[in-house]
């Protein structure tokens, strides 16, 4: 049989049986994803405490989470031991005021622990944590009891609802918002829209901040993480703006869609853009190798909410490109399964258990979309 015939019938036998086939074969194979998934598995088993987490002096409760999530979305049950053991760890980490975290990180830690609630809340056992823990999300957010709406502070979120907000802070906070079902029109997310906007590099309406004016063409419509320090000599450039990221601009690209703006819209267009020129899989745009995995996530995450595939780059290009990010981490897994980042500025991405939790995130996005 032809391979054209032979794909078209077997959509057809799949649509028949009542179950749900690949219209595309623009992912990778279904079975390399789960060796590289097996293996990554076997690693985190053989990491586990003893009381269901994953490197807690890190970041708590965090990379537990993010674990928790990564297992549940490439198809594990809550019932699932390491899942069952890590789910059970975060629910004593649940604080009288909703969060979910330790001593730090109150904001990330809740946000992703609100993600991996949601993923194993199938009959609905975790409602009550994720309600609590949305509403302490809510008073992390810099609103109007707090500063006025001029304030580039405004609408964002920081780690612990005192100290300054950033962009990867507060697309953790929007994305718990999204995940927990809060509709787009909702006070908090259309706040969170304010600050997420004065984070691009997009002088006018939406940012009129003093970095935005001087932003220069290669970082035009891209995103920096902390817009509240100019002065950053990091971030600053020659012509006295800030850089462009590409994990903070992806990570700014999924803010705009979960909060409900059109593709069309001009924030969203000037994101693409600046995605299109500096699309990666060697590096994280603008930062090397540094925080490569939560890149990654962030990739994965962005273009599956703006379903552009194949997607081109500037040069026209086309990229499919779940299969390119499954190669990209295949081949940076580690003979023991696990995956880590010793590259200056890791961003904690040493520590293997928090570089396999992104990479197994990232890995449950790259099956094509089910048609």
């Amino acid at each position: 049989m032809k391979p054209v015939l032979s794909k078209l019938f077997l959509v057809i036998v799949g649509f028949f049986a009542g179950s749900a086939v690949w219209a595309d074969d623009s992912g990778p194979d279904p079975k390399e994803v789960k060796a590289v998934v097996d293996k990554a598995v076997a690693y985190l088993k053989s990491s586990q405490g003893d009381d269901g987490s994953f490197s807690p002096r890190i970041a708590g409760p965090g990379i537990s989470a993010v674990v928790a999530a990564g297992l549940l979305r490439n198809g594990f049950s809550p019932e699932d031991p390491v899942v069952a053991k890590t789910l059970a760890y975060l629910e004593k980490r649940v604080k009288k005021d909703g969060g979910v975290y330790d001593k730090m990180l109150a904001n990330y830690t809740t946000s992703v622990a609100v993600m991996a609630f949601a993923e194993a809340n199938k009959d609905g056992r975790y409602n009550t944590v994720i309600k609590n823990a949305t509403q302490f999300l809510r008073t992390m957010q810099f609103d109007d009891s707090k500063v006025e709406s001029g304030d580039a502070k405004y609408g964002g979120s920081g780690y612990d609802g005192k100290s300054r907000p950033d962009m990867s802070n507060t697309h953790y906070f929007l994305e718990a918002l999204e995940t927990a079902g809060v509709a787009k029109d909702d006070p908090a997310v259309k706040r969170a829209l304010v600050f997420v906007s004065r984070c691009q590099n997009l002088p006018g309406e939406h940012n009129d901040q003093a970095f935005a004016k001087k932003t220069t063409e290669d970082d035009k419509g891209g995103f920096v993480y902390n817009p509240l320090d100019p002065d950053n000599k990091r971030d600053k450039t020659p012509e006295g703006g800030l850089r462009s990221a590409g994990a903070m601009t992806y990570s700014g690209l999924k803010s705009f869609l979960f909060a409900g703006l059109s593709k069309d819209d001009p924030r969203v267009q000037g994101a693409i853009h600046w995605i299109r020129a500096h699309y990666s899989l060697n590096d994280n745009p603008g930062m090397g190798q540094a925080g490569l995995y939560y890149y990654y996530q962030t990739f994965a995450k962005a273009l599956t909410a703006l379903g552009e595939e194949p997607f081109a780059d500037a040069k026209g290009v086309k990229h499919q490109w779940r299969r390119e990010l499954f190669e990209a981490l295949k081949k940076r897994q580690r003979p023991d399964g696990s995956f880590s980042n010793a590259g200056s500025r890791a961003y904690g991405e040493s520590d293997p258990n928090l570089a396999t939790a992104f990479a197994l995130l990232t890995l449950s996005y790259t099956a094509p979309t089910a048609k």
